[in-house]
């Protein structure tokens, strides 16, 4: 890529593609073009083909996509599996027929089987059944590499696809019902602290930046305490999903787009695929090569935030996978390596996380 190249970042706004952004932007790239899902809706064909006509991007990142937790993936599943599939093939198919030079594709290590050999190989894709509760992003997601690496081998496009890790970083979603875990733990423990310490100015400013179902700093304490409760945030306690036993990598979304951009510099679709009679296993994995139990986080947050409460687990909900660690060997010998250790990142993250609530 040169520096004055046309580069679309879709879904700029999110956690991977604002970080892609903005790191584009701090290495000199002057070209960069964004839309917000209401400027540009993905999942609509005709328009996604305007789009490419008009402003013909030379490179692409795709990191808009359909996203949540466990449960707002086991919930949502029709969501999940249409709304993916529909971005992706609009804006892979219109980035070949466009002739862009360089596509990369955002993944998640969901893809892989739910008893995957751990750390997880790129080979492990396809060789077992998946997590159930979400089963349809993970088909999403595998679709997508299999799009990328079928158009590379038919038509000779350089579309190269990246599996991150679990990410967090600025701009997260910390809705209650649809974040993932370490933002919502993050949310939850300050809250639950907020209604130990009597801190209710803390607890409305929270609210009216991220009501929850409708429930906002302008409610009664009786109605904010209620679905606070519902959702184990109370003034002595945090309750937590599954078990605290299952084991997560965590990677600071900066080094993930610090690796994208890294990628797409140095790397093309032909280096990953040297060698194979058969092409497949073509993306590559990108992560820390370190994980910590769901137990351990709870706790490396609440001590950041400084909540003395208890936190409780519900072994009546679904653990997920038990452990998801990748390997990244294939990423480190291409020459990248993770920078944010997850102490520092959760500093980071709760650091940012407050001084975003006005």
């Amino acid at each position: 890529m040169e520096k004055n190249s046309k580069i679309y970042v879709a879904g700029h706004k999110g956690l991977v593609g604002s970080a892609i952004w903005k790191q584009l932007s701090e290495s000199g790239y002057t070209n960069l073009i964004g839309r917000t899902s209401k400027e540009l809706n993905l999942m609509n064909a005709d328009v996604t083909e305007k789009f490419f006509e008009d402003e013909k991007p030379e490179y692409v990142f795709l990191a808009a996509a359909y996203v949540g937790g466990i449960m707002a993936n086991n919930t949502y599943r029709a969501d999940f599996i249409y709304n993916n599939l529909q971005i992706q093939q609009n804006v892979i198919y219109q980035s070949y027929k466009h002739n862009v030079k360089k596509l990369l594709f955002l993944g998640s290590t969901c893809i892989y089987p739910k008893e995957a050999h751990q750390p997880i190989n790129e080979t492990e894709l396809l060789t077992d059944i998946l997590e159930y509760t979400n089963e349809p992003y993970a088909i999403a997601k595998i679709a997508g590499i299999k799009l990328c690496e079928s158009f590379n081998i038919q038509y000779g496009t350089n579309f190269i696809s990246v599996m991150p890790t679990n990410l967090y970083g600025p701009n997260d979603n910390f809705d209650l019902e649809k974040s993932h875990v370490l933002p919502a733990m993050i949310r939850k423990i300050h809250l639950a602290n907020s209604l130990m310490n009597n801190d209710w100015e803390t607890v409305r400013k929270d609210l009216d930046k991220r009501p929850v179902e409708g429930i906002s700093g302008s409610h009664s304490n009786e109605a904010i305490e209620s679905i606070l409760a519902k959702y184990g945030i109370l003034k002595d306690r945090v309750e937590l999903w599954g078990t605290g036993k299952p084991m997560r990598e965590f990677l600071w979304s900066e080094d993930m787009a610090d690796a994208c951009i890294f990628l797409m510099e140095n790397i093309n679709f032909t280096d990953v695929t040297a060698d194979k009679k058969e092409i497949r296993n073509t993306h590559i994995n990108i992560g820390t090569g370190k994980d910590l139990t769901i137990k351990d986080l709870a706790f490396l947050i609440a001590g950041e935030i400084n909540f003395s409460g208890n936190i409780l687990f519900d072994d009546s909900k679904p653990d997920g996978t038990m452990r998801k660690l990748v390997d990244v060997s294939k990423l480190n010998s291409l020459g990248w390596k993770h920078n944010v250790e997850i102490e520092n990142g959760v500093k980071e993250m709760y650091n940012w996380y407050i001084n975003n609530l006005v």
